[in-house]
C-alpha cells in the first residue's frame, strides 16, 4: 500500500485486511496522521520512501514484503469480505495475475458511470513473475495471463473538492513529466481533449442519469485532461529551450 496523507481513509482499509499476516506500508511524505494510525496495527510494516512515480514505489513495496503473493490495495480502498474469502479459496498460478472489480463510489453512492463503472483492476500477482510498469502515474501489471475475479473492491477517491482538486493537481503534473518530450500538446489540444472528456463521461457514459455526482465527476473528467495538457505543453517548450 502507498501513502501520502490517507489518515481519513486508512483505518477503514487497514481494519479489512487485519487477517493478512503483513500489510506492507510505503509512505512519502505524510505528514497528516497516517503514520499514527497505520502503526497501530501489528500487522502493518511501515517504510517512507521518496516519491519516485507510482510503478517504481509500488514495485518497491511490493520487494519490501516476506511472501511472493502481492495483493496491492490503495489506502482509499477497502477489500471486502467476499472478496477476502474468494482470495483465501483460490488456488493461485503464479504466472497468472488476477483481476478484480472496482466499486467506485462518491457522497455514498456507486457512481455507476462516468468512466467509474465497470472498473476492473490488476491487482493480485507473483512478484517473481510479473511487476507493474514503470509509469510515473496510471501504472499497471502487464501480465501475459489476467484472469478475472468476481468480488469486489470498494473505492472512495473523492470525499471533497479539495480531494479533486489536489489529485488533479498531482496527477497532471506526472502526466506531464511522463509525456515531456514524448507527446505533442498545445492550447487547441489541451481544449479539444478537454470537450470530448466531458461529452464522453456526461452523455456516453451517463453521467447524466447520475444527477449532481454525475455532473460533478464529468467537470473533473474534462478539467483534468484540460490541466493534463496544458502542462504537457509548458513542459515540452522548457525541453525545446533547453
Amino acid at each position: 500500500m502507498l501513502t501520502k496523507n490517507a489518515g481519513a481513509t486508512i483505518r477503514e482499509t487497514l481494519e479489512s485486511l487485519r487477517k493478512f499476516p503483513e500489510v506492507v506500508v510505503v509512505d512519502n511524505g505524510s505528514s497528516d496522521e497516517t503514520k499514527k494510525i497505520a502503526c497501530e496495527y501489528e500487522n502493518v510494516k511501515w517504510f517512507e520512501r521518496e516519491f519516485a512515480g507510482f510503478g517504481k514505489l509500488r514495485n518497491e513495496a511490493g520487494n519490501l514484503a516476506t511472501n511472493d503473493w502481492i495483493l496491492a490495495v490503495d489506502a482509499d480502498e477497502v477489500v471486502t469480505d467476499e472478496l477476502l474469502r474468494e482470495i483465501e479459496g483460490l488456488h493461485k498460478d503464479p504466472e497468472t495475475a488476477y483481476s478484480m472489480p472496482r466499486k467506485n463510489y462518491y457522497n455514498n453512492k456507486h457512481i455507476r458511470g462516468c468512466g467509474w463503472h465497470p472498473d476492473r483492476v490488476v491487482r493480485l500477482y507473483h512478484r517473481k513473475h510479473n511487476q507493474y510498469s514503470l509509469a510515473h502515474v496510471h501504472e499497471s501489471i502487464p501480465a501475459p495471463k489476467v484472469l478475472p475475479l468476481t468480488s469486489p473492491l470498494k473505492h472512495t477517491p473523492f470525499r471533497t473538492t479539495a480531494e479533486f482538486l489536489s489529485k488533479m493537481q498531482h496527477y497532471s503534473t506526472l502526466f506531464a513529466q511522463q509525456h515531456a518530450g514524448q507527446k505533442k500538446s498545445s492550447t487547441a489540444k489541451a481544449f479539444f481533449h478537454s470537450f470530448f472528456a466531458f461529452f464522453r463521461s456526461y452523455f456516453l457514459q451517463g453521467g447524466w442519469k447520475l444527477g449532481a455526482e454525475g455532473l460533478v465527476i464529468s467537470l473533473y473528467n474534462s478539467n483534468s485532461v484540460f490541466y493534463k495538457y496544458l502542462k504537457l505543453a509548458d513542459a515540452n517548450k522548457l525541453i525545446q529551450i533547453d
